[in-house]
């Protein structure tokens, strides 16, 4: 498994916009990929419905994790998302 710790820098935090569009980049994958805030619950990275309950603020700090091959170029993409503002 390979995770990866990344700062939210959507606008808006992880709102309805951002979040599909991640929620859909991550059940592309194929991969098992969960998101947590730090010291809380992981959810399914392919939930979008997961993923905003996280509730995730501009400026949280989120962990990725990644199972199965080709988890290192999907945490690359996955976090690239986290890191650029959605919302400009």
């Amino acid at each position: 498994m390979a995770t990866r710790t990344v700062t939210i820098a959507s606008s808006h935090g992880l709102h309805a916009r951002p979040a599909k569009l991640f929620s859909a980049a991550a059940k592309e994958s194929g991969l098992d990929v969960t998101i947590a805030k730090v010291d809380g619950k992981a959810v399914n990275a392919a939930s979008i419905l997961g993923v905003i309950s996280l509730g995730a603020n501009t400026g949280d700090v989120v962990t990725l994790s990644v199972e199965g091959d080709g988890a290192e170029g999907v945490l690359d993409q996955l976090a690239g998302m986290l890191e650029t503002d959605q919302d400009a």
